[in-house]
């Protein structure tokens, strides 16, 4: 899943790894691995990435505990397996589907909105953040007594795709059922309730991002990822104060997306 890592591996006699060893942990062959078996359903654990997106809610930290077993038995921090992935673009898809019934779009401005919300919201904003975070992580957050390691680009996404799905679970599920007769309403209780759903939902995607890079024994000062918090919920009481709702902005913003 398109890491980059370079760690200690077993040795083999003088130190060095076999070349049949060294070609099975560089990235590219661990590239081609997870993108071969995204195509051959019935080498993925289906059952392990439902059981992985039931704990992103109610405990999280044990999802990332399996990165810990992974790195031990596999030598990488990155899933392996792509069923996440695919129960995710599952979710995406009947989500959106659902979220353009309930804005009454037809049937082509709801193919549009889904295509936009997989490949820009969820994929082309996944690259985006996952490549910072790469990047931010490996500059300023790894110790200096552990330069030997780095953190994997695919468990940066691995990272994202773990707070996406609350997130998405959130805005795109649970806001479906209050959009039209609570959200939309402009009354006080309406952008109450619907920013209210944002804050969660933004607040665990930075609490799940938190969990994923402190999870690493080789960063430090991973709680700077929680100062988001403080203009998360500034924002929240200002668009409390302006009556800004949010929900009905995104909503407007997909219905110009797909004219």
């Amino acid at each position: 899943m398109l890491p980059s890592t370079s760690v200690n591996s077993p040795a083999h006699g003088n130190g060095a790894l076999s070349s049949r060893d060294a070609a099975r942990h560089t990235a590219g062959a661990k590239r081609y691995k997870y993108l071969r078996r995204l195509f051959r359903f019935r080498q993925m654990d289906f059952e392990f990435a439902a059981w992985q997106m039931l704990y992103l809610f109610t405990s999280p930290q044990r999802v990332y505990r399996n990165f810990h077993y992974r790195k031990q038995t596999k030598d990488q921090w990155a899933r392996d397996d792509p069923a996440f992935l695919v129960l995710l673009s599952i979710w995406l898809c009947v989500s959106t589907v659902g979220f353009g019934f309930v804005l009454d779009m037809g049937f082509f401005e709801t193919i549009k909105l889904l295509l936009w919300v997989v490949f820009i919201d969820c994929v082309g904003v996944g690259l985006l953040i996952s490549t910072l975070m790469w990047f931010i992580s490996n500059k300023y957050l790894v110790k200096r007594q552990s330069r030997d390691y780095d953190v994997e680009w695919g468990y940066a996404f691995d990272v994202h795709l773990n707070a996406f799905y609350p997130l998405l679970v959130i805005l795109h599920f649970i806001q479906l059922f209050f959009i039209n007769h609570v959200i939309l309403t402009d009354t006080f209780i309406g952008y109450l309730v619907g920013n209210t759903l944002w804050l969660v939902a933004v607040g665990y995607y930075i609490y799940v991002t938190f969990l994923g890079y402190s999870a690493l024994p080789f960063l430090k000062n991973t709680v700077i990822l929680l100062y988001p918090f403080a203009p998360l919920i500034l924002l929240y009481g200002l668009s409390l104060a302006l009556g800004w709702n949010f929900t009905h902005t995104l909503c407007s913003f997909y219905k110009y997306r797909v004219k």
